[in-house]
C-alpha cells in the first residue's frame, strides 16, 4: 500500500480533504490512520484568505486533528518569503488575515506610503481601487508578489474567480511578472518541508495536476493525484503527470498500490510551446555567422520567434536582418527540433518556453554586418573549428546537421 511507502506526506487541502469547508468523504479516517501509523503530515493550500489559526479551527470542527506548524498556508509562505528578503513594507490586496498574516512575520502594511512590495492575494471585497493602487505602486518599483496563481478554486457550484484572476489584471496593466509563493512554486514546499529530515520519504499529494503534481515534480517529489478518474499526459516527461492516481484518501491503505518512481528530467519545465526558427549563414569562406546575444550575453546562431501572420522563411529573413544587419535568403531546411531537453529556454524573467524551432541553411544577399546593441552586442563570421566558447548549448548540434549535408531534413 501507498501509506507504507512514504514516511511524510504533504497534503493539499480544498478538493483532498475537504470542500466547502466540509470533509470529503474518507478524509478523517485516512489521516487519523495516518497519524496511528506515526506519519508525519503537514497540510497545504494555495487558497491566500485565511490565516493558519482559522484554518487549523476549521480542520478541529470536521474532526480532523493538526497543529498550526503543520499548516502552510500560501499566504504563510509570503510573509516568510518577505521577511527573508527584508521587505518589511507591504501594500496588500486582499483579506484581513492574510494582512494578519504579514504582520505576524514583521510586516508593516501601509495604504499610502511607497511600499517595498505589492501582495496580491484573494478577497470577496477587492475592487478596482485596490488593483488601481497595486498597478501604480508596481509602476512606481514596488516588487510584484503574487500570493499564488491559480485561476480559480472548487466549490459545490463550481470554479470561482481566485488569486490568478487577480494577479493577471495587475499583470496585464504593469506589463510586469509577479514573483509567485504558492504551488506551483519552489517557495511553498520550502516552507512545507522545514524541519523535515533530508532523507525523509516525502510525496506530494493533491487534486490539481498543474498545481500540486507539477510543483511536487518540480521540487523533485513524488505525487499522487486525487481524482475520480485517471489523468492522461501525452508525453511520459510531462511534469504534471502523477506517479498515482486514487480517488480519495482512504485508497492510500489498498493493498497491492505502488507509484510510478518519478526521475526529475533535465529541463525546466516550459510555461508555453512556441514557434522558432533559426539560421546557419556561411559566407564565401566558409565561416559561420554567429552573434552574442544581449539578453545572455553568449554566442549563439541567430535565431527567434514566429511572429502572427509570418511563415517561417518570412521570420528567418526578418531575424537575421535585425539581429546582423544581413540580407538573407533561405536556401534549405536543416531540421527541426523540439526535443524539451535541448529546446526550452529560461528567460531572465524566469519565464520557461519550450520551441519547436525549425533551422535554416540561408544564403547572403550581401555580407554587410551591422547591429543596433538592443539584441545584439557583437555579430561576426567564425571557422567551425574555431568557435566561441560560451556557445548556447542546443546551436553546435544545428551548426554539425548542416555541415553534414545530409540529404534530408533532420527531425530530432
Amino acid at each position: 500500500m501507498l501509506a507504507e511507502q512514504f514516511d511524510t506526506f504533504l497534503i493539499d487541502l480544498d478538493g483532498v480533504v475537504y470542500l466547502d469547508n466540509f470533509a470529503l468523504p474518507g478524509a478523517v479516517q485516512a489521516l487519523a490512520q495516518l497519524r496511528a501509523q506515526g506519519k508525519r503530515v503537514r497540510f497545504l493550500t494555495n487558497d491566500p484568505r485565511p490565516a493558519r489559526d482559522e484554518v487549523l479551527q476549521l480542520l478541529a470542527e470536521i474532526g480532523i486533528e493538526a497543529t498550526l506548524e503543520e499548516i502552510v498556508t500560501c499566504g504563510w509562505a509570503t510573509a516568510l518569503h518577505l521577511r527573508e528578503q527584508g521587505w518589511n513594507r507591504v501594500y496588500v490586496v486582499g483579506s484581513v488575515s492574510l494582512a494578519s498574516e504579514l504582520r505576524r512575520a514583521g510586516c508593516e502594511i501601509t495604504e499610502t506610503e511607497q511600499p517595498q512590495a505589492v501582495v496580491i492575494g484573494c478577497d470577496q471585497h477587492v475592487s478596482y481601487p485596490h488593483l488601481d493602487h497595486a498597478a501604480t505602486q508596481i509602476t512606481s518599483g514596488a516588487r510584484f508578489v503574487a500570493t499564488n496563481a491559480d485561476e480559480s478554486f472548487p466549490s459545490s457550484t463550481g470554479p470561482r474567480p481566485a488569486t490568478g484572476a487577480l494577479v493577471a489584471a495587475v499583470q496585464t496593466a504593469t506589463g510586469q511578472r509577479p514573483l509567485i509563493i504558492g504551488k506551483p512554486y519552489p517557495s511553498m514546499f520550502r516552507a512545507a518541508l522545514e524541519g523535515v529530515p533530508p532523507d525523509a520519504r516525502a510525496v506530494v499529494v493533491g487534486d490539481s495536476p498543474h498545481t500540486d503534481i507539477l510543483g511536487a515534480h518540480q521540487h523533485g517529489l513524488p505525487a499522487i493525484l486525487i481524482s475520480p478518474t485517471p489523468t492522461v499526459f501525452a508525453s511520459p516527461r510531462d511534469f504534471r503527470a502523477p506517479d498515482a492516481t486514487l480517488s480519495n484518501l482512504t485508497e492510500l491503505f489498498t493493498p497491492g498500490t505502488h507509484h510510478r518512481q518519478w526521475s526529475t528530467p533535465s529541463f525546466p519545465w516550459p510555461e508555453a510551446v512556441k514557434a522558432g526558427v533559426a539560421a546557419v549563414v556561411f559566407n564565401h569562406s566558409g565561416h559561420v555567422l554567429l552573434q552574442r546575444r544581449a539578453d545572455n550575453g553568449q554566442w549563439g546562431l541567430p535565431s527567434g520567434h514566429v511572429e502572427p501572420g509570418e511563415t517561417v522563411n518570412e521570420a528567418i529573413t526578418r531575424e537575421v536582418a535585425e539581429e546582423t544587419g544581413l540580407q538573407v535568403q533561405v536556401s534549405h531546411l536543416i531540421g527541426v527540433y523540439s526535443h524539451p531537453s535541448s529546446q526550452s529556454f529560461a528567460y531572465p524573467s524566469g519565464q520557461v518556453s519550450q520551441f519547436i524551432t525549425s533551422c535554416f541553411r540561408c544564403q547572403t544577399v550581401q555580407e554587410e554586418l551591422h547591429w543596433d546593441g538592443v539584441e545584439t552586442l557583437e555579430a561576426a563570421f567564425f571557422s567551425p573549428d574555431n568557435l566561441p566558447a560560451d556557445l548556447l548549448p542546443m546551436h553546435p548540434q544545428w551548426l554539425a546537421d548542416a555541415l553534414a549535408n545530409h540529404p534530408t531534413a533532420y527531425i530530432r
